[in-house]
């Protein structure tokens, strides 16, 4: 098998875990990230497990990570709270760009099968709305981003995305691209 097809068996196994201990605590939570594009029929992550949480159960979901025995940390952005299955990151992400997660963040999501196991996974919309939101001048990279957008063009709202990243010239210059490329008409 190859390093890729390893690490990516690794990420799944430990979003497998971590789904597993937050269930069991009873702390509700979307599966966010390159996971949720790829349960979608986007190309394997091999980032980090992204699990979206109310900013209220964000503590909750942590300790329970580090209850099983996950290394956990407060990284001080102030969005997110970080664990560590092994060396893989798991993300608990409760107040992303463009807002904190809230109910309807988890009415837009799906429950979906995701290696063997059920769970909310987290709209298309959202997800690529936060990626983009997320682009700044120190980290412009586009590349993640337009492989999404080409892999699942056809299951997305780009409306809605572009109303929801209207303020970001950086999500005004990649719906450029998407749009001079031709990966999604208008």
């Amino acid at each position: 098998m190859a390093v890729q097809d390893l690490e990516f068996e690794r990420l799944l196994a430990a979003m497998k875990k971590a789904t597993g201990v937050l269930q069991e605590a009873g702390v509700p939570f979307v599966l966010g990230g390159g996971l949720a594009c790829w349960a979608r029929g986007a190309p394997k992550t091999e980032h980090d497990v992204d699990f979206l949480v109310r900013p209220e159960d964000a503590e909750r979901a942590q300790q329970a990570l580090a209850d099983t025995g996950m290394r956990t940390e407060k990284p001080p952005e102030g969005w997110l709270l970080k664990a560590y299955d092994g060396d893989v990151l798991i993300d608990l992400i409760f107040d992303p760009q463009g807002g904190p997660v809230d109910d309807q963040t988890f009415a837009r999501a799906d429950e979906l099968e995701v290696y063997a196991t059920r769970l909310q996974v987290a709209a298309l919309e959202d997800v690529l709305a936060q990626k983009l939101l997320a682009l700044s001048e120190q980290q412009p990279d586009f590349s993640s981003v337009l492989e999404l957008a080409r892999s699942l063009r056809e299951q997305v709202d780009w409306d809605e995305v572009r109303e929801r990243t209207a303020a970001s010239p950086f999500a005004t210059a990649f719906f450029t691209l998407l749009d001079e490329l031709e990966i999604v008409q208008k």
